[in-house]
């Protein structure tokens, strides 16, 4: 199937970039939407350097410079899928309007999902979640990082705390408003 001509029935070319701190639910959302709406997915964390992932093993919060080769990976391949008219999901903590900026800088149609939960909600997810580089104790630095996205940024906020299928039903709602 191409992913232009996704099971979404959508008339045009999507790119979604479901956005928020580690542990808001991003790639289980993500996951959920590529497979009902047959797009492509991209696991923000996988464009992450060695180096970059060491430091956050290590319970170092990142730079603006350590982001930055990161930021542009991703935002490549966003514009790949805009040049070849793909329409695609991709995580990304995306924390800055800065960042934001980066990423749709030539991938004009994209959206932000902001999955916006409280840091007590995210913490209880942390401390259950297993296997991951990202160390609970660099919550706080990313919730003092984090820059709420606004409507000029072609961001909407959807609320972390549901269940995962209530999220993934509400981000289905809004997307034929994505013009």
């Amino acid at each position: 199937m191409s992913h232009d001509a996704s099971r979404s029935g959508l008339p045009k070319p999507h790119i979604l970039i479901l956005m928020g701190v580690a542990g808001c639910g991003k790639s289980t959302i993500a996951h959920l939407l590529a497979n009902e709406l047959g797009w492509p997915m991209l696991e923000g964390d996988e464009f992450h350097s060695l180096a970059n992932i060491a430091k956050m093993r290590d319970g170092i919060p990142l730079t603006d410079a350590d982001r930055q080769p990161w930021l542009d990976a991703i935002a490549g391949r966003l514009a790949a899928w805009h040049a070849s008219g793909m329409s695609g999901l991709v995580t990304c903590s995306a924390l800055k309007r800065q960042y934001r900026a980066r990423l749709v800088a030539n991938c004009p149609e994209a959206r932000f999902i902001y999955l916006k939960g409280t840091p007590e909600l995210i913490r209880e997810r942390l401390v259950k979640r297993l296997g991951h580089f990202m160390p609970i104790n660099l919550l706080d630095s990313q919730f003092a990082a984090l820059e709420e996205p606004g409507p000029e940024e072609r961001a909407v906020a959807v609320s972390a705390i549901p269940a995962p299928a209530e999220i993934v039903g509400e981000i289905l709602k809004l997307i034929p408003s994505f013009a």
